[in-house]
């Protein structure tokens, strides 16, 4: 396909550094405010200058289709080999429209309403400029004093994976990515949710057994979903 000869040729004239600045996620403050001002946490650790900013591959959390745009001619006017930035967010249960939270959803055990809600939040999200969503979240959650419990379906595998299934068909359209459909990120790293203590990004102590038994079936859903 012409558009595959293309791809291949910008990333054949990429230098490393280049390409892993395309796998790396920006917040739109670095490119507004100054960078020192608003880098913090892992992102110092990059040393990243006001240069290999724009080599960034996506943005993650900004408003409005003005300031996507404002920010994508920023962007373009710099960037080395114009590869447009990707816009995602996280559309944990709704973009404009706000549904029950995937607990909520989980709760109903009604897999047409969620994949009908994934529908809607991709083709509002679509609209708005976004191109991934960071959903839908396939951790089991087993431990109540988890933070992000409500972020996802439960403790059964089953019920997960159908639900996660469900709205990866919603939101990619049955994998028939267009104009009203978004592609998704399905979260977290395989295993996170079980954080011992429920305390978030703790260490997680858990067996191959269960982990392929258990936490690994709804991330296959999912991903076979789409």
């Amino acid at each position: 396909m012409k558009t595959d000869k293309i791809i291949n040729e910008i990333i054949k004239n990429m230098t490393l550094t280049e390409k892993i600045g395309q796998m790396t996620q920006l917040p739109p403050t670095i490119y507004i405010h100054d960078s020192e001002a608003v880098i913090y946490g892992a992102l110092r650790n990059l040393n990243l200058d006001r240069l290999q900013t724009f080599n960034a591959g996506s943005i993650l959390g900004i408003g409005s289709p003005k300031e996507m745009i404002k920010l994508q001619k920023l962007y373009l006017d710099n960037a080395t080999h114009k590869v447009p930035l990707m816009f995602m967010a996280d559309v944990i249960h709704g973009y404009k429209t706000i549904f029950p939270v995937p607990i909520a959803l989980a709760s109903s055990f009604n897999f047409d309403v969620a994949r009908k809600a994934a529908r809607i939040s991709a083709k509002e999200s679509y609209l708005s400029g976004i191109h991934v969503v960071f959903s839908p979240m396939c951790d089991l959650s087993r431990d109540p004093r988890w933070g992000r419990v409500v972020e996802g379906f439960g403790e059964d595998v089953y019920l997960t994976g159908e639900m996660a299934k469900a709205m990866v068909e919603g939101y990619t359209n049955y994998g028939k990515l267009g104009e009203d459909s978004v592609a998704c990120c399905i979260k977290h790293f395989a295993g996170y949710g079980a954080a011992e203590g429920g305390r978030d990004y703790n260490t997680v102590d858990l067996s191959r057994l269960s982990l392929y038994r258990d936490y690994l079936p709804a991330y296959k859903k999912a991903l076979d979903a789409g």
